[in-house]
């Protein structure tokens, strides 16, 4: 089965290659596609929290490494690629949670978004409580260590 998706926004940003930490100082401009209504902005501020799922268009194809390192790291355990979110998927798509700052007409500013400049930007959703897990969330110790300089 093959699924086809049309961007609705792009990423625009100072960030031009996938460097894997210090994305916190960066603020990007989500502008919407030429075709999505002026109006798909409308009571956006409504919301402090926002869900990104955009695709990584300058990943390189068949770089999915099913059981891996993270980042490589001969410290952490090898890990399969759905218990890890490294940007080499198998589909090449990316979520993040960003906090939304600003809304300017055809555009948003959001923190947090590990996108990079022209990322292609699938689809936006508001961040409902209802939807965060109601229990504590637990993950393996390396985890915070790998993410110790990420924002």
């Amino acid at each position: 089965m093959e699924i086809n998706l049309k961007p609705v926004a792009r990423v625009k940003n100072s960030r031009t290659t996938s460097l894997d930490d210090e994305w916190g100082a960066i603020i990007s401009e989500i502008i919407l596609a030429e075709d999505i209504p002026d109006n798909a902005f409308q009571h956006i501020l409504d919301f402090s929290q926002l869900e990104i799922i955009y695709y990584f268009d300058k990943v390189k194809e068949n770089k999915t490494q099913y059981v891996r390192r993270p980042r490589g790291n001969p410290d952490y355990p090898e890990m399969g690629i759905f218990a890890q979110r490294n940007k080499d998927r198998p589909n090449q798509i990316g979520l993040s949670t960003v906090e939304l700052i600003w809304h300017r007409g055809r555009s948003i500013g959001v923190s947090m978004l590990d996108a990079i400049d022209g990322t292609p930007v699938l689809d936006i959703k508001p961040v409902y409580k209802e939807f965060r897990p109601s229990v504590e969330i637990r993950q393996p110790v390396w985890v915070a260590d790998l993410m110790k300089k990420y924002f």
